[in-house]
């Protein structure tokens, strides 16, 4: 996922959103606690290869007479957000949010509606907001999230993803996270692992909701940061400001390099889903002893959606997963997990 180094803006966000927009029937999206989990694990995963693989792992992994015993304070699990612990097709949520965000700034700043890329915007035309171009999209990113304080933003994330909604279940985002992640998520702490979101998407939008909807807190998210400024109030009271200026690109690379800034260990386990999660996952199959590396594979076009374009499944821009991924996992020993295969269940509303 590379970055303008201008702007700070996600490209990944960028062009989700211009291959997505025409499909979008509206701007909506929301909150809802993470699923109840079954006292046996995983109990949403077919008994196949991919579930013995991470029983076996944690097993192997936790128990003292084993050689390949990891002692706790080593036990990291890093996992990628957008498609592989919820959905991000049509579009990434956090571009959706954006999307939405730009009435409330034209509102701030009246003349912004005269002008483009946002007077576009505004027409809810979606055909021709995917004609923008990529620094037009650029421009609405870093108009709707940066220059306003840290407690701003997070305040207004957090009304936005506590009643916004996706256009195809119209159930709030948070209510599409997957549940057989959300079991490995409870497995994983269950046997003293520290579980990390390791994402491209932008780490204060996802600390947001983190530890609500994964039970995972928010100084356990890395993701692409943006800089912040301190500063003081009219009443002397100190602030942070968020700024367009980009600190960590945390895709490809960036997810190892994130992960020793801020966690400092290599993870033993990490899940991911497309080619921005592939340097993340070598780092961890890298280490020492018993590693695990899982790639989401999104076969399932009833139950969610299908795209790759590995194994013949439809190409895009959103959540790409390669054939020479799929080889690559298939060289190195990761298991691909089939949605179609591997999975009872998607989602946790399902009967």
């Amino acid at each position: 996922m590379p970055y303008s180094r201008s702007s700070g803006i996600s490209r990944r966000l960028v062009l989700g959103a211009l291959a997505a927009m025409p499909t979008l029937p509206g701007l909506l999206a929301a909150s809802a606690p993470a699923a109840a989990q079954s006292a046996t694990p995983l109990a949403s995963w077919n008994d196949r290869s991919a579930k013995q693989g991470i029983l076996d792992f944690v097993r192997a992994t936790t128990d003292p007479s084993s050689t390949d015993f990891v002692p706790p304070e080593e036990r990291v699990a890093t996992l990628d957000q957008d498609g592989t612990l919820w959905i991000e097709h049509p579009i990434y949520t956090q571009v959706v949010y954006c999307l939405d965000r730009v009435p409330v700034v034209v509102k701030e700043k009246p003349v912004l509606a005269k002008v483009e890329p946002f007077k576009t915007v505004l027409t809810g035309d979606f055909e021709k907001i995917a004609k923008l171009s990529l620094h037009d999209v650029e421009v609405i990113l870093a108009a709707t999230l940066t220059g306003m304080d840290v407690d701003q933003f997070y305040a207004e994330a957090k009304a936005w993803i506590e009643s916004a909604k996706d256009h195809r279940w119209n159930r709030l985002y948070t209510e599409l996270t997957y549940q057989p992640m959300q079991e490995v998520l409870t497995y994983f702490r269950a046997n003293g692992y520290k579980t990390y979101i390791v994402t491209g998407g932008g780490q204060d939008f996802v600390r947001v909701y983190s530890d609500r909807v994964y039970g995972i807190p928010r100084e356990q998210v890395i993701g692409t940061a943006g800089g912040v400024k301190y500063g003081y109030g009219k009443d002397g009271k100190p602030f942070l400001t968020k700024e367009p200026k980009l600190l960590l690109n945390d895709n490809f690379a960036g997810k190892p390099e994130g992960i020793h800034l801020e966690i400092g260990r290599r993870p033993h386990a990490a899940f991911g889903n497309s080619t921005g999660d592939q340097q993340m996952l070598e780092y961890a199959k890298g280490g020492d002893g018993l590693r695990l590396s899982m790639l989401v594979l999104h076969d399932d076009a009833k139950r969610e959606y299908a795209y790759g374009p590995a194994q013949g499944l439809p190409d895009t821009k959103v959540g790409t997963f390669t054939q020479g991924l799929y080889d690559e996992a298939k060289k190195g020993g990761w298991h691909v997990i089939s949605m179609k295969d591997d999975w009872k269940r998607i989602f946790a509303f399902e009967t």
